[in-house]
């Protein structure tokens, strides 16, 4: 999936994170909003997924990766607050391109940085030694690996 970039300077995303925040709580958002449901979701741009999670998080809404597949941006719902995955679930990993060519050596470490900071340990560190190197295909982890390093699984539904 090839990705084209939003960039907000660290001022501008520190302004976003509390005007949600704010209005978040103002408008009575404090209350747990129903589950967001994910599913054979292909990727997209990180920077606007970095916003969407931002807002989730700010939300405190509950994000469940189900579906067959979860490849590329959509992998950053893992820094979702409320998260849980389905074991049956591929997650599919890659580095930061544009458009599938390779990023300058500046962008390339800050966007590879954005994207690791939404993995816990040690998603994050495989991730920044290994998996962003990959930009044309992706590095395959099951939903039921992802969840031995710590996620944790939804509940079946009936």
């Amino acid at each position: 999936m090839s990705q084209n970039f939003c960039v907000i300077a660290p001022w501008g995303r520190m302004i976003l994170f509390l005007l949600l925040a704010v209005c978040g709580a103002s408008n009575g958002m404090s209350q747990v909003a129903s589950p967001m449901i994910v599913q054979d979701d292909r990727g997209g741009y990180v920077g606007q997924r970095a916003i969407e999670i931002a807002t989730l998080n700010a939300q405190q809404t509950m994000v469940e990766l189900r579906g067959r597949i979860c490849y590329s941006s959509c992998t950053m719902y893992l820094g979702a607050n409320r998260l849980c995955i389905s074991p049956a679930t591929t997650f599919g990993f890659h580095g930061p391109s544009q458009n599938g060519r390779t990023l300058p050596t500046a962008q390339f470490d800050h966007w590879s940085n954005v994207m690791a900071a939404h993995y816990n340990e040690p998603l994050r560190d495989w991730f920044m030694r290994e998996g962003r190197y990959r930009i044309s295909g992706y590095f395959k982890i099951s939903g039921g690996q992802l969840i031995e390093m710590g996620y944790r699984p939804c509940q079946e539904r009936s």
